[in-house]
């Protein structure tokens, strides 16, 4: 099963290298939405630095959405995704390996981008390596959340449309407690606890939404 897993998230890594155009995409939208705030707050360098952490974190999870629809769209529509679970590994792992497959070709890429982003927004040098373990947990929580969206709207008319308003209110409290952390880390308070949360969404995340997800796929193929 494991070498199954891995043939899923190195076939997918090989299409996303191939058909770049996803990654590319979304690492592009986050930095150009992410320039685009401080030309409506206006120049002050206090202003910015203070809304930097809900910038980076709305930015980064609005671009991580954008390649959701066609995560197992395209398998879909191909019959592939008939063959991945008639290879004998069980549905919530083909869904895990292609959420894995999701966070390696554009949550890691919007991790790196962020670290430029921050630097033109003012985010004190102090508080990256604690914006970069938030993303790192929440860019894993919106890849499992967003791929079990992603497989309930699988089939559906305007699926694309739908996918936002189902993961939005699930990953909003991701987001509130990845930018409380930064916040906290700039202004002096502690900001584990915080942190700590992010854990326990992605703990709880890991095994619920790939079995949600594997409901969603047999049920889009039969």
């Amino acid at each position: 099963m494991t070498r199954l897993f891995c043939a899923i998230v190195l076939r997918d890594l090989k299409l996303a290298l191939r058909h770049g155009a996803d990654t590319l995409g979304a690492v592009l939208f986050f930095i150009l939405t992410g320039t685009l705030f401080p030309l409506a707050l206006g120049p002050s360098p206090e202003l910015l630095r203070h809304m930097a952490p809900g910038i980076i974190w709305v930015c980064a999870l609005l671009a991580a959405l954008l390649p959701l629809d066609r995560l197992f769209g395209a398998e879909l529509e191909d019959g592939s995704l008939d063959q991945l679970l008639l290879l004998g590994l069980p549905a919530p792992l083909v869904a895990l390996a292609k959420m894995t497959a999701h966070w390696l070709t554009t949550g890691l890429p919007l991790l790196i981008a962020a670290i430029p982003l921050a630097t033109m927004l003012g985010l004190p040098a102090g508080s990256l390596p604690i914006l970069l373990a938030g993303l790192l947990l929440g860019s894993m929580v919106l890849s499992l959340t967003g791929g079990m969206g992603a497989s309930i709207v699988l089939g559906a008319r305007r699926g694309g449309v739908l996918l936002p308003l189902l993961v939005l209110p699930l990953i909003t409290p991701a987001l509130i407690f990845g930018a409380a952390a930064i916040d906290a880390a700039s202004t002096g308070l502690p900001w584990g606890p915080d942190l700590e949360l992010l854990g326990a969404f992605l703990a709880g995340a890991l095994p619920l939404c790939p079995l949600a997800a594997g409901a969603g796929l047999r049920a889009a193929v039969e």
